[in-house]
């Protein structure tokens, strides 16, 4: 061997040693993320979503408070586990991990996926603070028709201080990709789930990724188009995992059973059974038929209806406490009213709802329509089923233009989705606390947080007075909404049980405070004829209660009662103007909301179109 040899081989040896020791430096820094890591990180990934979109809905309504604030909504969904075991949170747990693990499937990269995935929730999370600070309403799937049409006006429904949430989304967010720049340069694998050097180790990762981002996905799927279905698996899950719908308010639906679950479940309701023999030659019969029985029907009258100003009353939980079961009251509640259902058309109504159910009967009252016209998984119309609709007939629409139609609601626009509603159903105004319309009275009696009737009923004596033309107004009050607890000085009425068990504290001091609103309604509602016997212009009133309060719990445990819980008092008035006072029609001992326009018709003598000479006939 030569000196030049042994020299080259001697620098080749130099060379490994320098090498190897650096090179198995660097491979002891950068060890590979082993699997579970990725599982634990994939859970607290998937919890942090979660919370965002809570924290998004987490502002309480400056309101009688239904709605919580940040600390109660996101410790509560969580606590609820162990103190009531309602497992809701975990539900929100897994849909979003669904949607999460098929981003991941789809990239591959869990340092890329990753910050994805939060942008997403964070974007998502600021559009629901936004849209509950504006709007007190959470994200619906409605809104998703709001984009298409008006995307580029987005920016005008930025609410004031709209910058600072967004610095601190995009700050989060940025300390997030700061957290997974790091993680990636640590990890070996660079978050590469599915790993693979040879062609068949490829594959099956190919096929174990699609299956991974399928199945997921049906799941998602399937669970959003059946959830809102009674008796559907999905419904049956959701219930069991502790979600319990919460329609009447958006916001606190999301607080309370999370914005996801909230959403899928108005994805897509169940409206309607298709009859079997639904055609349109079937409706063109169907609509002959009433058509021949209208024109019958108004040979008999002979004014219409839209000549007189009609005013509906939905009197917030108005109802006859002296017809509980198993109560005694010590004095007459209702006596003025009670006096004037004996002068004209009135009557029992038949409500769908005790305790709640509002927004129902105000829908069968506007439409016509009953809710047992439709599928029992569609439980509130406001929210699941007008959003969707091009276009929802509703009965002021006989007045013609929107100028014609007047709504007021002395409480928030917001709640089932009123606002939104009331305009597509043709009304040019629709008055509230929180406008953009505001109600111009909102006094309020002693200590009671809801404005008074006599306040409502003054906001509308307003509206008809300021102009000659006759109008629809859709008046709902709230003076005698839940809770009830002392709200009124110098309160005389008194409740007792007729059974052996007496009333509990509470329930009695909420009957006691009912019935005191109540007696307030009642002459409010005297007051308010009075005045518009006044008027020189035909006006009838549609007055109705919409369900009884939920507080006779003693008579509610007794099942035999639940026909006597679901009656409230109804009349139809008109005053001196009309030429129609007085008027009495015949079967009106029992209605519906939806029968009360059909019944007006008749009250009033007026012509009916084919559609109420269907709803007389029913």
């Amino acid at each position: 061997m030569t000196n030049e040899s042994v020299k080259n081989e001697t620098i080749e040896e130099l060379d490994i040693e320098t090498v190897d020791p650096t090179a198995g430096k660097d491979k002891q820094e950068r060890r590979p993320f082993p699997g579970w890591l990725y599982g634990v990180l994939f859970v607290v990934f998937d919890a942090i979503g979660v919370a965002a979109l809570q924290i998004g809905v987490s502002q309480s309504t400056t309101r009688v408070k239904l709605s919580n604030n940040m600390w109660l909504t996101g410790w509560g969904f969580v606590s609820k586990m162990w103190t009531s075991l309602n497992f809701v949170a975990l539900l929100n747990l897994l849909l979003w991990g669904v949607l999460y693990l098929m981003l991941l499937m789809l990239c591959n990269r869990f340092w890329v996926a990753t910050p994805v995935f939060l942008a997403v929730t964070f974007i998502v999370a600021v559009i629901e603070h936004f849209k509950v600070s504006i709007r007190y309403e959470a994200i619906l799937p409605s809104d998703l028709n709001f984009l298409k049409a008006d995307a580029g006006n987005l920016m005008s429904f930025m609410p004031a201080g709209a910058q600072w949430t967004i610095l601190i989304a995009v700050a989060a967010f940025a300390a997030f990709v700061a957290l997974f720049v790091f993680l990636n340069r640590i990890d070996a694998r660079h978050g590469r789930l599915f790993r693979g050097s040879d062609k068949q180790s490829r594959s099956v990762n190919a096929i174990a990724r699609l299956l991974l981002i399928l199945l997921p996905g049906l799941f998602f799927t399937l669970y959003s188009m059946q959830v809102s279905t009674v008796g559907s698996w999905a419904k049956s899950f959701a219930t069991a995992m502790g979600d319990m719908p919460s329609m009447w308010d958006s916001v606190y639906d999301a607080q309370r059973n999370g914005p996801l679950v909230a959403f899928t479940r108005q994805l897509n309701p169940k409206v309607m059974v298709k009859p079997d023999d639904y055609s349109e030659e079937t409706m063109k019969q169907v609509a002959a038929r009433y058509e021949k029985a209208a024109k019958k029907i108004n040979v008999e009258r002979s004014a219409n209806m839209t000549d007189s100003t009609v005013i509906y009353v939905l009197s917030e939980s108005f109802s006859d406490p002296s017809r509980v079961p198993g109560l005694k009251v010590n004095k007459d509640s209702m006596p003025n009213i009670r006096k004037i259902k004996q002068s004209t058309t009135s009557g029992l109504m038949l409500s769908s709802g005790y305790g709640g159910g509002t927004a129902n009967l105000e829908y069968m009252g506007l439409s016509g329509l009953s809710m047992a016209n439709f599928d029992s998984s569609l439980t509130s119309p406001y929210q699941q089923l007008v959003p969707s609709e091009h276009w929802t007939p509703t009965i002021n629409q006989m007045w013609g233009a929107p100028k014609n139609s007047i709504g007021l609601h002395p409480y928030e626009s917001s709640m089932y989705s009123r606002a939104t509603n009331y305009k597509k159903f043709g009304f040019s105004h629709f008055y509230t606390l929180t406008g953009p319309d505001v109600i111009s009275h909102q006094d309020k009696i002693d200590e009671s947080p809801y404005v008074s009737d006599e306040a409502t009923y003054q906001s509308t004596l307003e509206e008809v007075r300021k102009t000659k033309s006759n109008q629809f107004l859709q008046v709902i009050t709230m003076q005698n909404h839940m809770p009830y607890h002392e709200w009124y000085k110098h309160n005389d009425f008194k409740a007792e049980s007729t059974t052996s068990e007496p009333l509990g504290e509470d329930e009695q001091e909420s009957i006691e405070t009912y019935q005191k609103g109540a007696s307030l309604t009642d002459e409010a509602t005297a007051g308010f004829l009075d005045e518009l016997d006044k008027l020189d212009k035909p006006v009838t009133v549609v007055f109705y209660g919409d369900h009884l309060p939920g507080i006779y719990s003693s008579a509610s445990a007794d099942d035999d009662n639940s026909l006597a819980l679901h009656q409230t008092d109804y009349f139809i008035w008109s005053n001196k103007a009309s030429g129609t006072q007085g008027n009495k029609i015949d079967n009106a001992e029992y209605s519906s909301p939806n029968f009360f326009v059909a019944q007006a018709a008749e009250h009033m003598d007026a012509k009916v179109s084919p559609y109420l000479a269907f709803l007389t006939e029913m």
